[in-house]
């Protein structure tokens, strides 16, 4: 069978080959032809487009992602560090937790069902390549207005594919958030997080070292679906035109990944493994590159040996489908028949392709002609790497100049009245239970909460009552505002609602959504928000472990606001003394923790009554936000609080609505003369909680030791929600418009 093998390519210097369609530009191809010094084959072609694309090589944002190593806080508790599949850090007890979160963003608006079950499937593969068992996972999701007709094509099918590979797993979904925002029609944000476990002696790591070690492809057959799916999608600019020749959407199978995670975990437990890596983006062209350029340096692969779906298929496709469920693994010559036989228990298709070699290279044979003959590492690690121009966009200060002072407030009780009922019944605001209840969130039993509650918990150890937190936040309103500001916001947000429930915030990781890296304006969005946030993170003393990047989300020339969406991962000590947010016990006390200004930029309030967007977003207080945290851990281990809410968006009104209905049970608060900057405004470190009657003295005496503002506004009991001298709401009123929104929009 004759094909285009490196003979060939040296014989034919000036032959065409297709690079621009494959997303290289002229400055590449040649690079590519000077580390090879001839042409490349088509397959040596297809495997540096696809390693060499945005979305694989990171090559518009290295410079400066390089920020969350430089400066990244000391910590004994970070065992793997970015570089890795996901990282790993140590909770306590010999147990090591791994989270990542991911985007699938393109594909989910060509495909959203298939887009988003694959997005869950990928980054669960992500974390079984450390050595972990998946045990939850989560999801960020954004889409257009939440009645326009294409958001009722998107959404649904999202949710359904989320919801459908996870509950096949059989993992819990255990937080996110759903946001609605015309900036994100016709580009919706799929980020998919998920955490997995571990003991610390279980870690493995995706490094093909050891002459003479097998490489086995194992899971699924490789067919057409997904050829260079997210690596290429994902990685131009998404408009009509490139939709038109769009590749095919990977098609995901959870009950084949749910054996692919049981066949290796046994595999891991039986020491059988010395290396492994998912096969997501960029398939076999990934996972051999990668493993090779971090293990001895080479290896040899017989692509022909490869188990397809469709036997049409030439080398090229083989190296560039994304299809779903498959895993690589190196293994020594005397564990293969062993590895194999778990693989056979399972009924997971297990074949020997390939060899761990010395020589430094990565060399393929289709059918006994060599097609790619490379150093692994110019493809998986040493890819270009651009310094892109950087400029402020044209209308940021105008944008920041238009202040919502000169937008009319509430001017008497009925207005305010008639305001609350419209803040909790808009689509960013409400109940989204239409969404979370397409999800089990409490399936293998662990789950401690879920959503709607602050974060996602989950026990580690029934003994110790040893747990993790996770919440997943970002506001692109506020990052369009200041993006040095809105990522650290972002982060705020997330270790607020983690130190909620009692956790130590601990680690993080992200997925920093932006629109096109070829426009100037978008860069300095991007640069300014990853400053942002890595100066926040060594504020704060939690480092980034890992994540994601994802660019060219814009339709045409319009970029969404970059939106960075921020993982936190706390470690609670024993979660049967977690604060959950409802108000459970009538005649407690409600505090209101922190200081309220006027702060509107960037808000619901402004959004929802005005659509208007511009000032300036919350003042960040990282300080205060560590602060906050301490009160409200040391509650939950003193066990101090019936209840417990921090304050994001919608402010006050909004965790005090959330946290009444929650728990069925009404709240009485006086509010002064100024009630509604109280009820809306969205300063930063903030909660109201409801203290203990037996609690009270215990409870101010550490908001005092640790600086933390404090006020008792009013207290818990009866069946409505009343403000002294403006309003009273009875729950049931309250209930029906938080929850009647999005059922009746999509149906």
């Amino acid at each position: 069978m004759s094909t285009d093998n490196v003979e060939l390519a040296k014989q034919t210097p000036d032959h065409p080959q297709p690079y621009k369609e494959l997303g290289m530009n002229d400055e590449e191809y040649g690079r590519v032809r000077d580390i090879l010094r001839r042409r490349p084959t088509a397959s040596e072609l297809a495997i540096y487009s696809v390693m060499w694309s945005e979305h694989c090589s990171y090559k518009s944002s290295k410079v400066h992602l390089r920020q969350f190593g430089d400066k990244a806080p000391q910590t004994e508790a970070l065992l793997v560090g970015m570089g890795e599949n996901a990282g790993v850090v140590d909770v306590g007890q010999g147990w090591a937790v791994t989270f990542k979160v991911e985007s699938h963003n393109h594909p989910s608006y060509v495909e959203p069902y298939q887009g988003a079950a694959t997005g869950v499937g990928g980054i669960v593969r992500d974390i079984i390549s450390m050595g972990a068992r998946p045990v939850a996972v989560m999801d960020s999701l954004r889409f257009g207005p939440a009645d326009a007709p294409d958001t009722k094509r998107v959404l649904p099918g999202v949710v359904a594919g989320v919801g459908g590979y996870g509950n096949s797993l059989g993992l819990p979904n255990i937080g996110g958030e759903t946001v609605f925002d015309p900036c994100y029609l016709d580009n919706p944000l799929v980020n998919a997080l998920c955490i997995g476990v571990m003991k610390h002696e279980d870690i493995h790591l995706a490094t093909a070292s050891g002459a003479g070690n097998q490489v086995i492809l194992y899971g699924s057959y490789t067919g057409p679906d997904g050829i260079g799916g997210a690596s290429v999608l994902a990685s131009a600019t998404f408009d009509e035109e490139s939709q038109a020749k769009r590749p095919a959407v990977q098609v995901g199978d959870p009950f084949t990944e749910k054996l692919l995670i049981e066949c290796s975990l046994e595999l891991f437990h039986s020491d059988l493994v010395v290396g492994i890596q998912d096969l997501g983006a960029a398939g076999v062209s990934c996972a051999t590159t990668e493993l090779a350029a971090s293990g001895t340096g080479g290896m040899d692969v017989k692509l022909d040996l490869v188990p397809l779906r469709d036997p049409t298929m030439s080398p090229e496709e083989i190296l560039m489908s994304e299809s779903q469920e498959r895993m690589m693994a190196v293994v020594t010559p005397e564990n293969v028949e062993a590895f194999l036989a778990v693989c056979a228990k399972w009924e997971v298709p297990a074949t020997v392709i390939g060899e761990v070699t010395d020589s430094g290279r990565l060399v393929m044979t289709w059918h006994g002609e060599v097609i790619v003959d490379l150093p692994p590492r110019t493809a998986a690690h040493d890819g270009p790497v651009y310094q892109r121009p950087i400029a402020i966009p044209e209308d940021q200060a105008s944008l920041q100049a238009d202040a919502p002072t000169r937008l009319a407030r509430p001017s008497n009780r009925d207005e305010l009245r008639k305001t609350v009922l419209w803040m909790i019944g808009s689509p960013n605001l409400a109940s989204k239970e239409w969404v979370t209840s397409r999800y089990d969130r409490y399936v293998l039993g662990n789950t401690v909460l879920a959503q709607p509650e602050n974060a996602g918990l989950i026990r580690l150890d029934d003994e110790t009552g040893l747990g993790v937190a996770l919440s997943l936040d970002g506001n692109g309103r506020y990052t369009r505002l200041d993006p040095y500001a809105g990522a650290q916001l972002g982060l705020s947000e997330a270790y607020r609602n983690v130190a909620a429930t009692g956790a130590q915030p601990l680690a993080v990781t992200n997925c920093l959504n932006f629109g096109s890296p070829e426009d100037p304006g978008v860069m300095w969005q991007f640069a300014e928000a990853t400053r942002g946030l890595a100066d926040a993170c060594l504020a704060l003393g939690i480092p980034v472990t890992g994540g994601n990047v994802s660019f060219y989300n814009q339709t045409g020339t319009t970029p969404i606001n970059p939106t960075p969406v921020i993982g936190v991962l706390g470690v609670h000590q024993d979660v049967r003394r977690r604060n959950a947010m409802a108000f459970a016990a009538e005649g407690h006390k409600v505090v209101l923790l922190g200081a309220t200004h006027e702060e509107f930029g960037g808000s619901e309030w402004a959004h929802v009554m005005y659509g208007h967007l511009g000032g300036l977003p919350p003042r960040v207080d990282l300080q205060a936000e560590a602060a906050l945290g301490s009160v409200l851990i040391t509650a939950a281990h003193e066990t101090l609080l019936s209840g417990a809410h921090d304050l994001s968006d919608g402010g006050l009104n909004q965790a005090l609505v959330e946290a009444s209905l929650r728990g069925g049970l009404g709240v009485r608060v006086a509010l002064g003369e100024d009630p509604f900057t109280y009820l809306f405004s969205e300063s930063v470190a903030r909660a109201v909680v409801a203290v203990r009657p037996e609690a009270e003295a215990r409870f101010v005496d550490i908001c005092e030791q640790a600086g933390v503002p404090y006020t008792t506004i009013g207290m818990t009991g009866g069946d409505s929600y009343a403000v002294d001298g403006q309003f009273s709401i009875p729950l049931h009123e309250l209930r029906e418009a938080h929850t009647a929104t999005l059922p009746g929009i999509v149906g």
